[in-house]
């Protein structure tokens, strides 16, 4: 991973209770966090808005914005 963001002890403590809930580690409960915050998202919007064009084929908002 190029950058990992810092969370604030209340962030923090909220993703503990999240993974606990779905009885996954953390790095995995983040990325469910994601996908699932994504589906919310406008994906036509980040893509117009991203600057790194190097990953769209893998790249969740590309799959999203296609559909």
């Amino acid at each position: 991973m190029a950058y990992t963001p810092e969370l604030t002890y209340h962030y923090s403590c909220t993703l503990r209770r999240l993974a606990w809930a779905v009885n996954k580690p953390m790095t995995r409960a983040i990325e469910d966090v994601i996908d699932f915050a994504a589906r919310y998202v406008d994906g036509q919007k980040v893509c117009d808005a991203c600057r790194d064009k190097t990953r769209c084929v893998d790249c969740l908002f590309e799959n999203i914005s296609e559909n």
